[in-house]
């Protein structure tokens, strides 16, 4: 069966979906509240991308494109992406969900920054996200980790 990222909808249908990932335990993860928050349905404008086995979702994140102006990570400063609440349900993880949802990021040919969980820093490391030197007043105590598309680096701050 092949693994296509899909566009969420933002709709009643996704809520449900989205309750099955709080059911794991992944509370400070969850997307409900982002979603209700942005609940019109069927909004087109959704930051949602998933994976389906068969009807059921079972990996999701949340992707925002973060204009030039408050680029404080990337040299040219640049339009980014900033990728929020990966996670692959219990059950299917270690099946490629999470590379191909991270894939789907790095398409766009954008930098990406992320605040990883504890437990899945190796994993965005292993995807080729790289940590950045910690500025006090941008990190605010986060350890945010970048992808760097080709002709990109880390911001240098003075």
């Amino acid at each position: 069966m092949a693994i296509t990222v899909e566009k969420l909808k933002i709709n009643f249908k996704t809520l449900e979906e989205f309750k099955k990932f709080k059911e794991y335990g992944a509370q400070e993860l969850s997307m409900l509240e982002d979603l209700e928050a942005n609940m019109v349905e069927d909004d087109s404008h959704s930051p949602f991308y998933g994976i389906y086995f068969g009807d059921k979702l079972v990996a999701r994140m949340s992707l925002y494109r973060r204009d030039a102006r408050f680029d404080q990570y990337f040299d040219p400063p640049q339009d980014y992406l900033e990728l929020w609440k990966l996670e692959v349900l219990p059950g299917h993880q270690q099946k490629e969900y999470g590379k191909r949802l991270i894939d789907y990021a790095k398409k766009y040919k954008m930098p990406i920054k992320t605040n990883p969980r504890m437990n899945s820093r190796a994993f965005f490391e292993k995807m080729g996200f790289e940590s950045v030197t910690y500025e006090m007043d941008r990190d605010r105590g986060e350890n945010p980790l970048v992808w760097y598309p080709e002709g990109v680096s880390e911001q240098k701050h003075s």
